[in-house]
């Protein structure tokens, strides 16, 4: 005997009533425009910038290979991924709720008693269904499937995370190699400067305390250009964890930092709650939190279950032979008359919980604005400070210039010169970090608006 099911009777077993509130997305402050734009507008985005792999605006290629190597190796993202399938699988134990339990049993025997032998052989199947009267599994399903979605949300998060501390790490890198170069061409400077002070002691016309301090200042300088090693070389080796290599088998050649600071695209705020894998994240967990204030509320109501059980079983001698099937259908119900007020305390907390979410969720909407604003106005502020400083290092350059030829005709002292060569460094070295600091920044401000992440993402992300 099969247990059938009518088709037509599961859509009316699972529409009753579902207990507890719908959920509607609560309002979030979201300004109309961003302040940090008004007077500046940035340009737009090209046509063939691929968005997904937002680096590629950088036009890198070695960028672009070391980011597409985070997906493979890195072990924080591998990490989150078997979370989020971890979650996927919470979803499918859950939907497994809304059909019928089915067993079965069986045994078989058969043993002998002086000159008599008997057997006997029984076979059982059960079934039973809790009854979704009230929208519990429901509500349960939707709460394991927003979870799965954030859960999505938070693998992408950490994706574009890892990616932007890549790109971050790899610039910095990239300044260091440029520091690098700027320290190797001044202490060549030096060197020449040495050997016209050491010239001038010759000659009489120059003190021995000159040719020290040339020597000093070549000694300190050389001193600085060993030390970039060490930092550029701390930076490749981050760059080698987050891409799962061990250190010692990413080598990275030197380079030069880009003076191009790329166009990042910046759409309007509204934009931003679609783009932000943290902000949708927020979102489905607000959405959890409310389908189980349902999953609380069902627990006022009875719980209905079917059950059937059908058998077979006969028994077997050399005297007798019997069958007999047994079956039975039933119906139970149960209800908990007095608890105390405990489920009025777990409707409370779980109302108490998905308050906690919303606020969460302002905060995270909050706090993605103002990363934008911080962006917005660092590029803002750094554009126009790198032009100043570019018109800073071409007047050190000259004053540097015009005070070594000063000394080498004798109408000015060395320590002139040797100002004049420590402003010129030190006016290069400033417009070299606020290039990194610019290219950094943009990197920011990427990663602030979403990288090439959409919320659409997530539509297929749990199903």
């Amino acid at each position: 005997m099969m247990i059938r099911i009518s088709p037509y009777l599961l859509p009316l077993l699972l529409a009753g009533c579902v207990v507890g509130p719908d959920y509607v997305p609560p309002s979030a402050p979201t300004p109309a425009v961003y302040k940090e734009l008004q007077g500046w507008t940035p340009a737009r985005p090209s046509d063939d910038i691929d968005r997904g792999a937002w680096w590629s605006v950088y036009q890198d290629p070695l960028l672009d290979e070391l980011e597409r190597q985070i997906d493979i190796g890195n072990q924080n993202l591998r990490a989150y991924e078997a979370a989020y399938r971890s979650a996927r699988a919470v979803v499918d134990e859950a939907r497994a709720n809304y059909f019928p339990t089915v067993s079965a049993s069986g045994s078989g025997q058969r043993q002998r008693t002086s000159s008599l032998i008997a057997s006997s052989k029984s076979v059982q199947a059960s079934a039973s269904w809790d009854l979704d009267l009230w929208g519990k599994v429901r509500r349960q399903v939707e709460s394991d499937q927003s979870a799965a979605e954030a859960s999505a949300a938070e693998l992408a998060s950490i994706r574009l995370s890892a990616q932007g501390e890549l790109a971050t790490y790899y610039f910095e890198l990239r300044y260091q190699d440029s520091l690098a170069r700027l320290l190797t061409e001044t202490v060549d400077a030096y060197q020449r400067s040495l050997s016209i002070t050491r010239n001038q002691y010759t000659a009489g016309v120059a003190s021995r305390s000159d040719v020290i301090t040339a020597e000093t200042q070549l000694k300190s300088t050389q001193a600085s250009l060993i030390v970039t090693g060490v930092l550029r070389a701390q930076y490749e080796h981050a760059i080698a964890i987050l891409i799962g290599k061990p250190p010692a088998e990413l080598t990275i050649s030197a380079g030069s930092l880009t003076a191009a600071v790329p166009d990042v695209p910046v759409q309007l705020p509204a934009t931003l709650l679609q783009r932000r894998p943290d902000i949708a994240q927020a979102e489905r967990t607000m959405q959890q939190e409310n389908a189980l204030i349902g999953v609380k509320t069902a627990a006022y109501y009875p719980d209905i279950s079917l059950s059937a059980d059908f058998g077979y079983s006969s028994a077997t001698t050399a005297l007798f032979k019997t069958s007999k099937q047994i079956w039975s259908l039933a119906a139970s119900g149960s209800e908990t008359l007095f608890d105390a007020g405990a489920r009025g305390a777990a409707v409370e907390q779980a109302e108490a919980t998905y308050d906690q979410a919303v606020a969460n969720y302002r905060q995270t909407v909050l706090t993605a604005f103002q990363d934008v604003e911080d962006g917005l106005s660092g590029l803002r502020v750094l554009s126009d400070q790198a032009k100043m400083q570019a018109e800073a290092v071409a007047a050190a350059r000259e004053a540097q210039r015009i005070a070594l030829n000063e000394y080498k005709a004798g109408t000015a002292n060395y320590t002139t010169v040797v100002t004049a060569q420590a402003t010129a460094l030190t006016n290069e070295q400033t417009a070299l970090q606020i290039q990194q600091n610019l290219m950094t920044t943009s990197v920011s401000l990427i990663k602030a608006l979403g990288g090439g992440w959409s919320v659409d993402s997530l539509r297929e992300a749990a199903r």
